[in-house]
């Protein structure tokens, strides 16, 4: 712990940070208030995401309080702002708050992720699609750049997906990713998925492209070749670069009496116990995809507590 700590203190990315995505329901505000699309005005628009980024402030203070350090941003922090209705300068309009906010991620040592919804598909045949899903990307780079986060600050997605013929879609998201902007291709990652590209199909892709991978405990345990999970975090942990920080994994478990695949309402605390213990001393932060969010995360800290990997807080100045 003595050592997670002072690498905390001087804002290394390294050691184990726990954290949850884009919802906190202890707190009374949301930072995804949007409107429907007709009835977009700049007024709307402002006063929105105003709301949104003053909520997304007080979630970060609540994290900070409860020691959870990792956390994925939402999407929807600007509404429409991939969207060719936006005409509205968010970004000089907000420029100071995005500091601001980026200045108190830093302070504090959090690790921050976005994930673009299912509908951002790189390799899609759609020539329309791919256009949405390149401008849906450009967006929440470009928010994590005015919060003047570095290169840790990931963007993830899944590859996407199959239509007919693997390895012809697998080449199709490769070619595409070397054409991204290089804003773009330095946050972006991939995370295997449950049905239709295995770790072992993201690690493959990463040797093409230099892209690193998120490893997603419960997917993999729903679509794999065999692998078991422990045996992958290595080669997982080798397409991380310096500047990328340590891995992310997420984690979740499957929900009793749910169908195949839904996420769990609440942390099995003895799978979780398990986890650590197996994947130990890996360092990676942990994203947890469990529905009722920071609950979880709590519970998730209360477990971690003597793991040495874990930072549970870094002394702030304010």
């Amino acid at each position: 712990r003595g050592v997670c700590l002072v690498r905390a203190l001087t804002r290394e990315s390294l050691c184990m940070r726990i954290g949850y995505p884009c919802i906190n329901r202890s707190i009374d505000c949301t930072a995804s208030r949007t409107f429907r699309l007709a009835s977009y005005t700049e007024e709307r628009m402002r006063d929105t995401v105003q709301e949104n980024l003053s909520c997304l402030e007080k979630i970060l203070a609540y994290n900070v309080h409860h020691g959870m350090l990792f956390f994925r941003i939402t999407s929807d922090l600007v509404p429409f702002a991939s969207h060719p209705v936006c005409t509205f300068p968010w970004q000089e309009e907000f420029d100071r708050v995005f500091e601001i906010i980026g200045d108190y991620i830093r302070r504090y040592g959090f690790r921050i992720s976005m994930h673009p919804d299912q509908f951002v598909l790189l390799n899609a045949q759609d020539t329309g699609v791919l256009q949405r899903s390149i401008a849906d990307l450009g967006y929440q780079v470009q928010l994590l750049d005015l919060m003047g986060l570095d290169r840790s600050a990931k963007v993830q997605v899944h590859v996407g997906g199959v239509y007919g013929d693997k390895p012809a879609a697998i080449d199709r998201f490769v070619k595409r990713y070397d054409l991204l902007e290089t804003a773009i291709r330095d946050r972006l990652v991939i995370e295997n998925d449950e049905r239709l590209y295995t770790l072992s199909d993201c690690l493959a892709i990463h040797e093409l492209t230099g892209i690193p991978v998120i490893a997603d405990t419960f997917h993999h345990s729903l679509y794999n070749t065999g692998e078991q999970f422990t045996a992958l975090l290595d080669p997982v942990r080798k397409t991380w670069k310096t500047h990328d920080g340590i891995p992310m994994v997420d984690y979740s478990s499957q929900e009793p009496g749910k169908r195949v695949g839904a996420h769990a309402l609440h942390i099995v605390a003895e799978d979780f116990r398990q986890f650590l213990k197996e994947t130990s001393p890996a360092d990676f932060d942990i994203m947890l995809e469990i529905k009722d969010k920071e609950k979880s995360a709590l519970a998730a800290l209360a477990l971690a507590r003597d793991d040495p990997r874990l930072v549970i807080g870094v002394p702030g100045d304010a």
